[in-house]
């Protein structure tokens, strides 16, 4: 069976902190592939500068551009509104029959692991991986695979932010990603960058 890693998240923007993560695991567990699933972000819920879903999945798409085992999974936002990771998974699992998907989450959604819909039913769909993530405890009773990789205390919130105010994101984001942001004036760059 291909062994496929999935790692979810608003990547609203995506930055080296997901990239080196999903590197990590990638290489760890000797993964196929690793892809990258954007949840959708209802309209109503946007902040005033944020991405649409379509700007998202467009920056993941450029993030992963240079790694030949990313891609992208688009199915959340394909489908729109709420997703559970249940739901989610169950229809990718009926999609790929011939995939064990690995589903790949960080410190702060361990602890959380038991508050999860359909969990005792998910983890039998599914490999849960943990990476720990800094001020986490990363424990749960549910069975999942750690992978250590080096921890950075990075946010797409803290990117926001230094993007909103003219602050550098150099090293922070991927090179493409940055681009395409101040193109489409994401984040408040439009006004921070009205001279340009």
């Amino acid at each position: 069976m291909k062994r496929v890693g999935l790692l979810g998240g608003t990547f609203n923007p995506p930055h080296i902190g997901h990239l080196m993560m999903a590197n990590e695991v990638f290489h760890a567990l000797e993964l196929d592939e690793i892809r990258f699933m954007p949840n959708a972000i209802p309209p109503h819920k946007q902040a005033r500068f944020d991405a649409s879903n379509v700007e998202r999945l467009e920056m993941v798409k450029r993030a992963i551009r240079p790694f030949p085992y990313f891609s992208v999974e688009s199915y959340e936002v394909e489908k729109g509104g709420v997703s559970y990771s249940y739901e989610t998974l169950s229809a990718l699992c009926r999609r790929e029959l011939d995939v064990k998907f690995y589903f790949i989450i960080g410190g702060d959604m361990i602890d959380s692991l038991h508050t999860w819909h359909c969990i005792d039913d998910l983890v039998k769909l599914v490999r849960f991986v943990g990476v720990k993530r800094p001020g986490t405890a990363a424990t749960t009773e549910y069975p999942i695979s750690m992978v250590e990789v080096p921890q950075i205390d990075l946010s797409s919130t803290l990117i926001r932010e230094r993007l909103a105010t003219g602050g550098t994101v150099t090293f922070l984001l991927p090179e493409a990603v940055e681009t395409f942001i101040r193109e489409e004036g994401l984040y408040g760059t439009r006004t921070v960058f009205s001279g340009d």
